[in-house]
């Protein structure tokens, strides 16, 4: 049963974004903006964190 989940999932997962995409492509462009903005200010946030935590140990 897990190895039919194993291969199913990612199958309907790429179905469903094909199906977006073609049916609504500035959705999918707009929800890709927005989840790469978010992703480059989260590591943006990590990485200062991480200067910040070495500056203060150096010190």
């Amino acid at each position: 049963m897990s190895a039919v989940l194993k291969k199913g999932v990612p199958l309907l997962l790429i179905v469903f974004i094909g199906y977006y995409l073609f049916t609504d492509p500035k959705g999918l462009a707009d929800a890709t903006t927005s989840l790469l903005g978010t992703t480059w200010q989260a590591l943006t946030n990590l990485f200062n964190a991480l200067i910040n935590f070495a500056d203060i140990a150096k010190s």
